[in-house]
C-alpha cells in the first residue's frame, strides 16, 4: 500500500458524509489540494459549493478564512492594512484574512477585477507584497473560489490571468433525485457540516503533497501531454490554446491522481480523467463571444473531442 493511501481515503470518506451524492467534486477538490494547487466550483446557488470548500477546509486541522466577495470590498479587506501607531510612532502591518492556510473565497466574482487581483501573487508565487514589503505564506497555501454563473446579476467575468492560476474548474451539478430525496427525508441526528471533525493534520498533509512530487510519470506519457497540448494549439475551434504551464500543472495533477488511486506511477486515465477539470478554463473557443456558461460547455467538447482523436499510449 502507498504510504498515503490511508490518509486520502480517510480524508475522502470524511468529506463524503456530508457531501452527499458528488464522489467527483470531492475527488477533484482533494487532487487540487494534494498537488497544491487552487479549486474554482461554479454552479447556481445552493447546489453545494461553499458546502464542498467548508467540508474540505473543516476536515484538515489547519487555519482557515471565509471571505465573503462582495462589490464594495477592497484589497486590503484580503491581504491586510498597515495601521499606525501613535505611541510607537510607526506603522504596524495588520494581516488580513488571506493569511490562512486554506482561503474561501466566496462567491469571487461578485467583486471588481481590482479586488480579485489582490489573490493573484498569493496564489502564483504564495507571497504578499504591501506597501514596499514582501510576506510570505505559509504552507500548505490553497485557495478554493466559488461562483455563480456571470449572467447572474452583478458577476464580473474573471480575466484569463485569474482563471489561469486556478488547477481545477468543476461545477457541482444538481444531485440525483434519490440524493436529494435523501437530503429532503434525513433524520435530523444525522451527521452534518457543523459536526465535521479534522481527520488530518498539517504534517499528514505537507508529507502527502511530498509523495506526490515522487509520483513517476513515464516519458511516452509526457508525450501524451506534449500532444494534446500541441492539438488545443493547432485547432481550428480555438483562439487561443493551452499555454507551458497549463501542461505542467496537468502533469502535476495527473501525479496526485495516481497518489489518490494508490500509486506511485501514473497511467494514460490520469490525464484523461483531469484533462477537462485542467485545461477547459485555459482555451478560448473562437465562439468566446458567447455568454461564459456556454462557453464552457463549448471547450469543455472541444477538449473531450481533441481526447478522443489521439492516440492514447499503450
Amino acid at each position: 500500500m502507498i504510504p498515503a493511501q490511508e490518509s486520502i481515503a480517510r480524508l475522502s470518506r470524511n468529506i463524503e458524509s456530508v457531501i452527499i451524492g458528488k464522489p467527483e467534486a470531492v475527488k477533484f477538490a482533494i487532487i487540487a489540494l494534494m498537488a497544491k494547487g487552487h479549486l474554482l466550483i461554479e454552479d447556481v446557488p445552493g447546489v453545494g459549493k461553499t458546502s464542498l470548500a467548508k467540508a474540505l477546509a473543516k476536515s484538515l486541522d489547519l487555519d482557515f478564512r471565509r471571505i465573503q466577495f462582495t462589490n464594495d470590498i477592497l484589497p486590503s479587506d484580503i491581504t491586510g492594512v498597515s495601521i499606525y501607531d501613535q505611541e510607537e510612532k510607526r506603522f504596524h502591518f495588520q494581516k488580513g484574512p488571506l493569511f490562512s492556510n486554506i482561503v474561501l473565497a466566496d462567491e469571487i466574482n461578485r467583486s471588481t477585477p481590482r479586488t480579485q487581483s489582490a489573490l493573484l501573487e498569493a496564489m502564483n508565487e504564495k507571497q504578499v507584497s504591501v506597501d514596499n514589503t514582501t510576506y510570505t505564506l505559509e504552507n500548505p497555501f490553497m485557495v478554493i473560489a466559488t461562483q455563480n454563473p456571470t449572467e447572474s446579476h452583478g458577476a464580473y467575468p474573471l480575466p484569463e490571468s485569474q482563471l489561469d492560476r486556478f488547477m481545477m474548474f468543476i461545477s457541482m451539478g444538481y444531485p440525483s433525485m434519490e440524493d436529494e430525496r435523501w437530503l429532503l427525508t434525513r433524520n435530523p441526528s444525522r451527521r452534518n457540516l457543523a459536526d465535521l471533525a479534522p481527520v488530518l493534520a498539517r504534517e499528514d498533509l505537507l508529507n502527502i503533497q511530498n509523495q506526490v512530487e515522487a509520483v513517476n510519470i513515464e516519458p511516452i506519457l509526457a508525450d501524451y501531454i506534449l500532444t494534446l497540448l500541441n492539438e488545443t494549439r493547432n485547432s481550428n475551434h480555438l483562439e487561443l490554446g493551452v499555454s507551458p504551464r497549463g501542461g505542467l500543472t496537468l502533469q502535476q495533477a495527473a501525479r496526485a491522481s495516481a497518489l489518490f488511486h494508490g500509486r506511485d506511477y501514473c497511467i494514460p486515465d490520469d490525464i484523461k480523467e483531469l484533462a477537462v477539470p485542467v485545461l477547459a478554463h485555459r482555451v478560448i473557443p473562437k465562439s468566446h463571444h458567447r455568454q461564459p456558461s456556454q462557453r464552457a460547455r463549448d471547450t469543455t467538447a472541444i477538449i473531450t473531442d481533441i481526447l478522443n482523436n489521439i492516440e492514447v499510449p499503450v
